[in-house]
C-alpha cells in the first residue's frame, strides 16, 4: 500500500477500530474493525449505524488504494442490508470494486463476524472529485 490516501488513519476511523489488512493487486481490500460494548443496541449487538460506518469506510479503501494522489473520493449513496445481527468485539471486512470510470465508482462490501458469518452487506457509490490543496 504505497497510495498515500491509505497511510493517515482519520478520526473516525480510528473510533471503528480500523486497521487496512491488506489491498490485492486485483482491487479486493480486507480490513478489521473493533466493535467496543459502547458500539452496543439495546440488543447487546452493533447498532446498526456503526456497521453501516464500518462498511462506508471499507468499501471506499479499494478505491482510495487506486487513485492517483491528486484524487479523492466521497460516497454519495450507501446502500446496507443486514442479514444477521452483528456481534460485538473483531470483525473483518472485505470490499472490491464493482466498476469504476473517471468520476463514479460502485464498490461492495461485507462485513464479517469472527466465524466468517456475513452480518450485513453494502453498495456505495463514490464520486470521484480532484484534491483541493
Amino acid at each position: 500500500m504505497t497510495n498515500s490516501h491509505l497511510g493517515q488513519l482519520p478520526p473516525a476511523a480510528a473510533l471503528l477500530g480500523r486497521e487496512i489488512v491488506r489491498v490485492d493487486d486485483d482491487g479486493v481490500a480486507w480490513l478489521r474493525f473493533f466493535a467496543p460494548p459502547e458500539f452496543s443496541n439495546r440488543h447487546g449487538t452493533v447498532q446498526g449505524g456503526l456497521a453501516s460506518a464500518m462498511l462506508d469506510s471499507a468499501t471506499m479503501t479499494p478505491l482510495l488504494a487506486q487513485l492517483p494522489d491528486d484524487r479523492i473520493a466521497m460516497t454519495v449513496k450507501l446502500e446496507c442490508e443486514f442479514l444477521r445481527p452483528t456481534p460485538l468485539g473483531p470483525l473483518e471486512a472485505k470490499a472490491w470494486i464493482m466498476t469504476k470510470d473517471e468520476r463514479t465508482a460502485t464498490t461492495r462490501g461485507e462485513l464479517r463476524a469472527p466465524d466468517g458469518t456475513v452480518c450485513v452487506t453494502a453498495t456505495a457509490t463514490l464520486r470521484i472529485l480532484p484534491r483541493n490543496r
